[in-house]
Formats: C-alpha cells, sequence, structure tokens
C-alpha cells in the first residue's frame, strides 16, 4: 500500500508541477534566446546613433542583467514560488549583500559618475591611482588601462570618482618643460641663439604662445636656462626627446660645456 501511495502522490506531482516545470524551462530558454537578441540590437543601435564609446559597455551590461532579474522573476513565478515573500526575501538579501559588497556598490556608483560627468574617456591618456596609461574600457565597476610599456591596469571605479586624476587628452596642446646648463665662463647670449634656432627647426613646436628662454637659476655648477614651449599634446613626447637630443649635439658643436658633477680631490703629504 505505502508503494501505491507514493506512486499516487508521485503521479500527482508530475501531473501538477510537470506542467509547470516545462513551461519554466520553455521559458528559460526562449528568454535567454530573447536577451541575446535584445543585447544585439541594442549594440547594433548604439553603433548606428555613435554613441560614445565609454557608455556602450556599461548600457550592455546593465541591460543585461536587469533582463535576467526579470526573466529568474518569471520563471520562478511560473513555479509557483509566492513572489510576494520572494521579494521581501530577496530585498533582505539584497540589504545584507549590500553591507557586504559596499566597496563593490561604490564602484558601481563611481561608474555611474564617470559616464554621467565624463572626467576622462575611452581613449584619454591619464594619470589616476598611481598608474599613467590609455583608457581602453570603462566597466560598471572598473576601467581598465593600458600603460605605455602595454600592461593592463584594472582601477576600481569608486577611487577614481572621488580621487584626484589628471587627463592629459582633454586640451588639444600642452607646455613642454626643460632646464639646460652652461658651465660658468660660456655665453649665456650665445646660448639663447643656439636654443631659439633648435626651437626654430623643430616645426612641431607652436608659434603661438611663443617660446619662453631665459636664465632661471645660477646653480652650483651650472648656469640654468628655463625652455618652455608649446606643442600638439599627440606630439609631446617626441618634441621632449628630440628637443634633449638636439641640444646636447648643437651645445657641443657651439663649444657649449654641459657641466656634470666633478669632485676636485687635493692630496697633503705630512711631513
Amino acid at each position: 500500500m505505502e508503494i501505491d501511495n507514493l506512486l499516487a502522490e508521485g503521479t500527482n506531482l508530475i501531473f501538477e508541477y510537470g506542467p509547470k516545470l516545462v513551461g519554466a524551462i520553455f521559458v528559460w530558454i526562449i528568454g535567454s534566446i530573447l536577451i541575446k537578441n535584445i543585447s544585439k540590437a541594442l549594440t547594433r543601435l548604439m553603433d548606428k546613433r555613435d554613441m560614445d564609446v565609454s557608455l556602450k559597455p556599461f548600457i550592455k551590461s546593465l541591460v543585461n542583467i536587469l533582463l535576467k532579474v526579470l526573466l529568474v522573476i518569471s520563471v520562478l513565478s511560473m513555479l509557483g514560488v509566492e513572489m510576494t515573500s520572494f521579494i521581501a526575501l530577496l530585498g533582505a538579501a539584497g540589504l545584507a549583500v549590500g553591507l557586504a559588497l559596499s566597496g563593490t556598490l561604490q564602484n558601481f556608483a563611481g561608474g555611474v559618475i564617470i559616464l554621467l560627468f565624463k572626467p576622462y574617456k575611452v581613449g584619454d591618456f591619464i594619470d589616476a591611482q598611481g598608474y599613467t596609461g590609455t583608457v581602453k574600457e570603462i566597466q560598471i565597476f572598473n576601467t581598465i588601462l593600458k600603460t605605455l610599456d602595454n600592461k593592463t591596469v584594472i582601477i576600481p571605479n569608486g577611487g577614481l570618482s572621488t580621487s584626484a586624476m589628471v587627463n592629459y587628452s582633454i586640451e588639444e596642446n600642452r607646455r613642454v618643460d626643460f632646464t639646460f646648463g652652461i658651465g660658468y665662463g660660456d655665453s649665456t647670449d650665445k646660448a639663447k641663439v643656439v636654443l631659439h634656432k633648435i626651437i626654430a627647426a623643430d616645426k612641431r613646436i607652436l608659434k603661438d604662445p611663443e617660446p619662453f628662454v631665459a636664465v632661471s637659476e645660477l646653480g652650483d655648477s651650472s648656469v640654468n636656462f628655463a625652455v618652455r614651449v608649446w606643442a600638439k599634446a599627440s606630439d609631446y613626447w617626441g618634441v621632449f626627446f628630440d628637443m634633449n637630443e638636439n641640444v646636447y649635439n648643437e651645445f657641443n658643436k657651439e663649444g657649449l660645456n654641459i657641466p656634470y658633477p666633478q669632485m676636485d680631490v687635493h692630496l697633503h703629504k705630512n711631513e
């Protein structure tokens, strides 16, 4: 009799919950396919509208998460789960998880702030949190940088949205600063002429603002010149490295000494 009762109860459960389970599985499969298609359509729409590349991964991830949460709720509702109790339980669990993942939520809020106020965007060259590199992607929780030596750095958005940051790509032009020294006894007028000649020969250096060359310091072993020129942001490092090399070569040709630290040692013989 017990076996007959178990079989009867099993049959009742199959007839009662079987269709619901099949329907829930069917809805899950169809819903997953729809979410993928919606994600692809959203990507095409954002590409067509020429939306900022910084927003694309963020919006795509956010929409996917929301749609999957709605799909899970729909499937559970079809299985007969009481949604009022489930939502209350989900709210309590969400509070507990939120307290446990306060740093993660801060990073999420930081990502929203970054995408709204745009202190930087994909492709910008920035210096933040001790790292310098090009922004490759702005995700929901993190920003991905590619450093000059091709390292990938993942920085949480929370710190980026609340701390100081330098964006080198916002302004079209940048000033390039140099300090060059000549020896005491060399002509400062001649050094100025040579420096102006080097500056004029480099077509990447802008005429406006006008280049600045002046004696800035009488150092311990050298007379130092402050040289300030302006160039396109994209030409900054080219101008910087080439200027140093050209000054070294031209100073040598013109007989201008470039001082370096020296030490004189005097030996005294004791009688």
